[in-house]
Protein backbone atom coordinates (compact mmCIF):
# COMPACT_ATOMS: atom_id res chain seq x y z
CA UNK A 1 0.00 0.00 0.00
CA UNK A 2 1.79 3.15 -1.22
CA UNK A 3 -0.47 5.75 0.37
CA UNK A 4 -3.03 5.03 3.06
CA UNK A 5 -6.19 7.07 2.52
CA UNK A 6 -8.00 7.76 5.78
CA UNK A 7 -11.28 9.64 5.98
CA UNK A 8 -11.69 11.73 9.14
CA UNK A 9 -15.24 12.26 10.40
CA UNK A 10 -14.77 14.14 13.65
CA UNK A 11 -18.48 14.78 14.17
CA UNK A 12 -19.90 16.55 17.21
CA UNK A 13 -19.05 17.45 20.79
CA UNK A 14 -15.66 16.14 21.84
CA UNK A 15 -15.25 14.41 18.47
CA UNK A 16 -12.84 17.01 16.99
CA UNK A 17 -10.74 17.11 20.17
CA UNK A 18 -10.19 13.38 20.43
CA UNK A 19 -9.77 13.08 16.65
CA UNK A 20 -6.88 15.54 16.77
CA UNK A 21 -5.08 13.28 19.24
CA UNK A 22 -5.65 10.15 17.18
CA UNK A 23 -4.30 11.89 14.08
CA UNK A 24 -1.28 13.02 16.09
CA UNK A 25 -0.58 9.39 17.03
CA UNK A 26 -1.21 8.08 13.49
CA UNK A 27 1.18 10.69 12.09
CA UNK A 28 3.87 9.66 14.59
CA UNK A 29 3.54 5.96 13.82
CA UNK A 30 3.43 6.65 10.08
CA UNK A 31 6.59 8.74 10.26
CA UNK A 32 8.34 6.06 12.30
CA UNK A 33 7.45 3.29 9.85
CA UNK A 34 7.77 5.38 6.66
CA UNK A 35 4.08 5.17 5.81
CA UNK A 36 2.40 7.72 3.56
CA UNK A 37 -0.94 8.93 4.93
CA UNK A 38 -3.48 11.05 3.08
CA UNK A 39 -6.45 12.43 5.02
CA UNK A 40 -9.86 13.52 3.78
CA UNK A 41 -12.26 15.30 6.12
CA UNK A 42 -16.06 15.21 5.92
CA UNK A 43 -19.12 16.36 7.85
CA UNK A 44 -21.41 14.12 9.88
CA UNK A 45 -23.97 14.48 12.66
CA UNK A 46 -25.24 17.78 14.07
CA UNK A 47 -22.42 19.66 12.37
CA UNK A 48 -23.55 18.29 9.02
CA UNK A 49 -27.19 19.12 9.74
CA UNK A 50 -26.27 22.73 10.52
CA UNK A 51 -24.36 23.11 7.25
CA UNK A 52 -26.23 20.86 4.83
CA UNK A 53 -29.53 19.90 6.44
CA UNK A 54 -28.52 16.21 6.41
CA UNK A 55 -26.70 14.21 9.12
CA UNK A 56 -24.85 12.06 6.55
CA UNK A 57 -24.56 14.04 3.29
CA UNK A 58 -23.88 12.27 0.00
CA UNK A 59 -20.53 14.04 -0.23
CA UNK A 60 -19.53 12.46 3.09
CA UNK A 61 -20.63 9.04 1.85
CA UNK A 62 -18.49 9.37 -1.26
CA UNK A 63 -15.51 10.39 0.87
CA UNK A 64 -15.96 7.24 2.94
CA UNK A 65 -16.34 5.03 -0.13
CA UNK A 66 -13.07 6.32 -1.61
CA UNK A 67 -11.09 5.84 1.62
CA UNK A 68 -9.15 2.79 2.78
CA UNK A 69 -10.59 3.29 6.27
CA UNK A 70 -12.58 5.82 8.28
CA UNK A 71 -11.74 7.29 11.68
CA UNK A 72 -14.93 8.55 13.29
CA UNK A 73 -15.28 10.66 16.42
CA UNK A 74 -18.76 11.08 17.89
CA UNK A 75 -22.31 12.12 17.06
CA UNK A 76 -24.94 13.95 19.09
CA UNK A 77 -26.00 17.40 20.34
CA UNK A 78 -28.24 18.47 23.24
CA UNK A 79 -30.44 20.66 21.05
CA UNK A 80 -31.63 17.50 19.30
CA UNK A 81 -31.64 15.30 22.42
CA UNK A 82 -33.95 17.77 24.15
CA UNK A 83 -36.34 18.14 21.21
CA UNK A 84 -38.61 15.07 20.88
CA UNK A 85 -40.20 16.60 17.78
CA UNK A 86 -37.00 17.05 15.79
CA UNK A 87 -37.49 15.61 12.28
CA UNK A 88 -33.78 15.16 11.58
CA UNK A 89 -31.36 13.91 14.23
CA UNK A 90 -27.56 13.49 14.32
CA UNK A 91 -27.87 9.80 15.21
CA UNK A 92 -29.70 9.19 11.94
CA UNK A 93 -26.40 10.02 10.25
CA UNK A 94 -24.61 7.26 12.11
CA UNK A 95 -27.29 4.73 11.25
CA UNK A 96 -27.33 5.86 7.60
CA UNK A 97 -23.54 5.61 7.39
CA UNK A 98 -23.56 2.05 8.70
CA UNK A 99 -26.41 1.03 6.41
CA UNK A 100 -25.07 2.63 3.22
CA UNK A 101 -21.59 1.23 3.79
CA UNK A 102 -23.03 -2.20 4.59
CA UNK A 103 -21.25 -2.37 7.95
CA UNK A 104 -23.11 -5.25 9.55
CA UNK A 105 -20.54 -6.21 12.22
CA UNK A 106 -19.50 -3.99 15.11
CA UNK A 107 -16.55 -5.39 17.04
CA UNK A 108 -15.99 -4.08 20.56
CA UNK A 109 -13.06 -5.54 22.53
CA UNK A 110 -13.26 -5.25 26.32
CA UNK A 111 -10.18 -5.81 28.47
CA UNK A 112 -9.02 -4.69 31.89
CA UNK A 113 -5.64 -3.04 32.45
CA UNK A 114 -3.86 -4.37 35.54
CA UNK A 115 -2.94 -0.87 36.69
CA UNK A 116 -6.60 0.22 36.55
CA UNK A 117 -8.13 -2.64 38.54
CA UNK A 118 -8.80 -0.34 41.48
CA UNK A 119 -10.44 2.23 39.20
CA UNK A 120 -13.38 -0.05 38.40
CA UNK A 121 -16.47 0.10 40.63
CA UNK A 122 -16.33 -3.71 40.73
CA UNK A 123 -14.17 -5.82 43.00
CA UNK A 124 -10.72 -6.73 41.71
CA UNK A 125 -11.35 -10.47 42.04
CA UNK A 126 -14.38 -10.24 39.75
CA UNK A 127 -12.74 -8.39 36.87
CA UNK A 128 -9.07 -9.40 36.92
CA UNK A 129 -8.29 -11.20 33.66
CA UNK A 130 -11.48 -10.11 31.88
CA UNK A 131 -10.79 -10.04 28.14
CA UNK A 132 -13.58 -10.57 25.65
CA UNK A 133 -15.05 -9.26 22.40
CA UNK A 134 -18.65 -8.31 21.73
CA UNK A 135 -19.70 -8.79 18.10
CA UNK A 136 -22.83 -6.69 17.62
CA UNK A 137 -25.10 -6.89 14.59
CA UNK A 138 -25.22 -3.33 13.27
CA UNK A 139 -27.64 -2.83 10.39
CA UNK A 140 -30.80 -4.66 11.41
CA UNK A 141 -33.13 -5.02 14.35
CA UNK A 142 -35.23 -2.42 16.09
CA UNK A 143 -32.99 0.50 15.09
CA UNK A 144 -33.87 -0.01 11.44
CA UNK A 145 -37.17 -1.91 11.40
CA UNK A 146 -40.25 -0.51 9.69
CA UNK A 147 -42.86 0.67 10.42
CA UNK A 148 -41.81 3.10 13.11
CA UNK A 149 -43.10 6.44 14.35
CA UNK A 150 -45.92 8.05 16.32
CA UNK A 151 -49.65 8.20 15.83
CA UNK A 152 -51.12 11.42 14.50
CA UNK A 153 -52.58 12.34 17.87
CA UNK A 154 -49.25 11.67 19.58
CA UNK A 155 -50.68 9.15 22.04
CA UNK A 156 -48.85 6.12 20.68
CA UNK A 157 -45.37 5.36 19.36
CA UNK A 158 -44.06 2.21 17.76
CA UNK A 159 -40.78 0.61 16.64
CA UNK A 160 -40.51 -2.66 14.76
CA UNK A 161 -37.78 -5.26 15.32
CA UNK A 162 -37.04 -7.20 12.13
CA UNK A 163 -34.30 -9.71 11.31
CA UNK A 164 -33.84 -11.88 8.25
CA UNK A 165 -31.93 -15.16 8.18
CA UNK A 166 -29.11 -13.83 6.01
CA UNK A 167 -28.49 -10.94 8.43
CA UNK A 168 -28.12 -13.35 11.33
CA UNK A 169 -26.02 -15.84 9.36
CA UNK A 170 -23.36 -13.34 8.33
CA UNK A 171 -22.87 -11.82 11.78
CA UNK A 172 -22.87 -15.19 13.52
CA UNK A 173 -20.32 -16.62 11.09
CA UNK A 174 -18.15 -13.55 11.63
CA UNK A 175 -18.39 -14.10 15.40
CA UNK A 176 -17.48 -17.79 15.15
CA UNK A 177 -14.47 -16.93 12.98
CA UNK A 178 -13.44 -14.39 15.61
CA UNK A 179 -13.77 -17.05 18.31
CA UNK A 180 -11.56 -19.38 16.28
CA UNK A 181 -8.80 -16.77 16.49
CA UNK A 182 -9.21 -16.41 20.26
CA UNK A 183 -10.05 -18.94 22.99
CA UNK A 184 -12.73 -20.73 20.95
CA UNK A 185 -15.67 -19.85 23.18
CA UNK A 186 -18.81 -18.12 21.91
CA UNK A 187 -21.94 -17.02 23.75
CA UNK A 188 -25.00 -15.95 21.78
CA UNK A 189 -27.16 -13.46 23.69
CA UNK A 190 -30.87 -13.09 22.92
CA UNK A 191 -34.34 -12.91 24.48
CA UNK A 192 -35.77 -16.06 22.92
CA UNK A 193 -38.22 -16.64 25.75
CA UNK A 194 -40.12 -13.51 24.67
CA UNK A 195 -39.13 -12.31 21.19
CA UNK A 196 -39.80 -14.05 17.88
CA UNK A 197 -36.72 -12.42 16.34
CA UNK A 198 -34.60 -13.90 19.11
CA UNK A 199 -36.01 -17.35 18.46
CA UNK A 200 -34.89 -16.95 14.84
CA UNK A 201 -31.45 -15.86 16.07
CA UNK A 202 -31.27 -18.95 18.24
CA UNK A 203 -32.26 -21.43 15.52
CA UNK A 204 -29.84 -19.92 12.98
CA UNK A 205 -26.96 -19.80 15.48
CA UNK A 206 -27.59 -23.38 16.59
CA UNK A 207 -27.28 -24.49 12.98
CA UNK A 208 -24.10 -22.53 12.29
CA UNK A 209 -22.51 -23.72 15.53
CA UNK A 210 -22.41 -27.22 14.05
CA UNK A 211 -19.92 -25.92 11.48
CA UNK A 212 -17.51 -24.95 14.30
CA UNK A 213 -17.17 -28.04 16.52
CA UNK A 214 -13.97 -26.64 18.09
CA UNK A 215 -15.83 -23.68 19.53
CA UNK A 216 -17.55 -24.08 22.89
CA UNK A 217 -20.99 -22.63 22.16
CA UNK A 218 -23.47 -21.34 24.73
CA UNK A 219 -26.68 -19.27 24.81
CA UNK A 220 -27.84 -16.72 27.33
CA UNK A 221 -30.87 -14.46 27.76
CA UNK A 222 -29.90 -10.80 27.65
CA UNK A 223 -31.10 -10.02 31.16
CA UNK A 224 -28.92 -12.81 32.55
CA UNK A 225 -26.02 -11.70 30.35
CA UNK A 226 -26.29 -8.18 31.79
CA UNK A 227 -25.94 -9.68 35.27
CA UNK A 228 -23.14 -12.09 34.30
CA UNK A 229 -21.07 -9.24 32.86
CA UNK A 230 -20.95 -7.83 36.37
CA UNK A 231 -20.70 -10.94 38.55
CA UNK A 232 -18.46 -13.10 36.32
CA UNK A 233 -17.09 -11.29 33.23
CA UNK A 234 -14.09 -13.60 32.87
CA UNK A 235 -16.36 -16.41 31.64
CA UNK A 236 -16.77 -14.68 28.27
CA UNK A 237 -14.53 -14.83 25.20
CA UNK A 238 -16.76 -13.82 22.25
CA UNK A 239 -20.33 -12.58 22.66
CA UNK A 240 -22.54 -12.25 19.58
CA UNK A 241 -25.88 -10.47 19.76
CA UNK A 242 -28.34 -8.19 18.03
CA UNK A 243 -28.13 -4.47 17.48
CA UNK A 244 -29.87 -3.04 20.53
CA UNK A 245 -28.68 -5.68 22.99
CA UNK A 246 -25.08 -5.17 21.83
CA UNK A 247 -25.39 -1.41 22.17
CA UNK A 248 -26.53 -1.67 25.78
CA UNK A 249 -24.26 -4.51 26.94
CA UNK A 250 -21.06 -2.90 25.68
CA UNK A 251 -21.78 0.34 27.51
CA UNK A 252 -22.34 -1.73 30.63
CA UNK A 253 -19.10 -3.63 30.01
CA UNK A 254 -17.15 -0.37 29.85
CA UNK A 255 -17.25 -0.06 33.65
CA UNK A 256 -15.08 -3.16 33.97
CA UNK A 257 -12.04 -1.23 32.79
CA UNK A 258 -12.89 1.93 34.67
CA UNK A 259 -14.09 4.28 31.93
CA UNK A 260 -16.24 4.37 28.82
CA UNK A 261 -13.48 6.52 27.32
CA UNK A 262 -11.16 3.52 26.99
CA UNK A 263 -13.18 1.35 24.63
CA UNK A 264 -12.54 1.31 20.87
CA UNK A 265 -14.55 -0.40 18.17
CA UNK A 266 -14.56 -1.30 14.51
CA UNK A 267 -17.52 -1.57 12.14
CA UNK A 268 -16.89 -3.82 9.17
CA UNK A 269 -18.86 -5.26 6.27
CA UNK A 270 -19.28 -4.70 2.55
CA UNK A 271 -17.46 -1.40 2.07
CA UNK A 272 -15.03 0.87 3.93
CA UNK A 273 -14.63 -0.03 7.59
CA UNK A 274 -15.13 2.56 10.34
CA UNK A 275 -13.14 2.84 13.57
CA UNK A 276 -14.58 4.75 16.50
CA UNK A 277 -14.66 4.91 20.30
CA UNK A 278 -17.92 3.60 21.73
CA UNK A 279 -18.70 6.68 23.82
CA UNK A 280 -20.92 9.54 22.71
CA UNK A 281 -20.24 13.19 21.99
CA UNK A 282 -20.04 14.14 25.73
CA UNK A 283 -21.32 17.71 25.17
CA UNK A 284 -20.64 18.70 28.79
CA UNK A 285 -16.90 18.37 28.15
CA UNK A 286 -16.79 20.00 24.71
CA UNK A 287 -14.00 22.54 24.44
CA UNK A 288 -12.67 21.89 27.94
CA UNK A 289 -9.74 19.67 26.89
CA UNK A 290 -10.66 17.04 29.51
CA UNK A 291 -12.10 14.21 27.39
CA UNK A 292 -10.32 10.86 27.35
CA UNK A 293 -8.90 10.30 23.82
CA UNK A 294 -7.63 6.77 24.49
CA UNK A 295 -10.67 5.04 23.01
CA UNK A 296 -10.17 7.09 19.85
CA UNK A 297 -6.45 6.30 19.74
CA UNK A 298 -7.11 2.60 20.34
CA UNK A 299 -9.66 2.71 17.50
CA UNK A 300 -6.80 3.88 15.26
CA UNK A 301 -4.87 0.81 16.44
CA UNK A 302 -7.78 -1.37 15.31
CA UNK A 303 -7.67 0.42 11.94
CA UNK A 304 -4.11 -0.77 11.41
CA UNK A 305 -5.05 -4.30 12.51
CA UNK A 306 -7.81 -4.30 9.89
CA UNK A 307 -5.34 -3.23 7.19
CA UNK A 308 -3.05 -6.16 8.05
CA UNK A 309 -0.57 -3.95 9.92
CA UNK A 310 -1.00 -5.70 13.25
CA UNK A 311 2.52 -4.87 14.50
CA UNK A 312 1.68 -1.16 14.22
CA UNK A 313 -1.66 -1.67 15.95
CA UNK A 314 0.11 -3.49 18.78
CA UNK A 315 2.68 -0.70 19.07
CA UNK A 316 -0.07 1.89 19.54
CA UNK A 317 -1.81 -0.26 22.17
CA UNK A 318 1.47 -0.76 24.01
CA UNK A 319 2.08 3.00 24.02
CA UNK A 320 -1.38 3.64 25.48
CA UNK A 321 -0.86 0.97 28.13
CA UNK A 322 2.53 2.45 29.01
CA UNK A 323 0.90 5.83 29.64
CA UNK A 324 -1.84 4.24 31.75
CA UNK A 325 0.72 2.32 33.81
CA UNK A 326 2.60 5.57 34.43
CA UNK A 327 -0.56 7.30 35.62
CA UNK A 328 -0.80 9.56 32.59
CA UNK A 329 -4.60 9.59 32.41
CA UNK A 330 -7.51 12.01 32.12
CA UNK A 331 -9.77 12.88 35.04
CA UNK A 332 -12.13 9.95 34.45
CA UNK A 333 -9.36 7.50 35.35
CA UNK A 334 -7.35 9.44 37.92
CA UNK A 335 -7.37 8.55 41.60
CA UNK A 336 -8.60 11.15 44.11
CA UNK A 337 -6.03 13.95 44.48
CA UNK A 338 -3.95 12.43 41.68
CA UNK A 339 -2.58 14.58 38.87
CA UNK A 340 -4.77 14.55 35.78
CA UNK A 341 -3.78 15.15 32.18
CA UNK A 342 -5.62 17.00 29.46
CA UNK A 343 -6.86 15.51 26.21
CA UNK A 344 -3.94 17.15 24.39
CA UNK A 345 -1.38 15.96 26.94
CA UNK A 346 -2.54 12.36 26.54
CA UNK A 347 -2.06 12.59 22.78
CA UNK A 348 1.38 14.11 23.30
CA UNK A 349 2.37 11.42 25.80
CA UNK A 350 1.31 8.51 23.58
CA UNK A 351 3.13 10.15 20.67
CA UNK A 352 6.26 10.55 22.74
CA UNK A 353 6.24 6.90 23.71
CA UNK A 354 5.92 5.94 20.06
CA UNK A 355 8.76 8.25 19.08
CA UNK A 356 11.20 7.42 21.87
CA UNK A 357 9.71 4.85 24.25
CA UNK A 358 10.61 7.29 27.04
CA UNK A 359 7.91 9.15 28.92
CA UNK A 360 8.36 12.61 30.38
Amino acid sequence: MNTLNIALLAGDGIGPEIMNQAVKVVDAIANKHKLSIQYSTALVGATAIDKTGQPYPEETHQTCMKADAVLFGAIGHPKFDNDPNAKVRPEQGLLAMRKKLGLFANVRPVSVYASLLDRSPLKRERIEGADFVVVRELTGGIYFGQPRGRSEDGTKAFDTCVYEVYEIERIVKYAFETAMQRDKKLCMVDKANVLATSRLWRSVTDRIAEEYPEVVYSKMFVDNAAMQLIVNPTQFDVIVTGNMFGDILTDEASVLGGSLGLLPSSSVGKHTAIFEPIHGSYPQATGKNIANPMGMILSAAMLFDHLQMTAIGTEIRNAVEHCINKGVVTEDLAKPNEKTYTTTEIGDAVTQVINSSILI
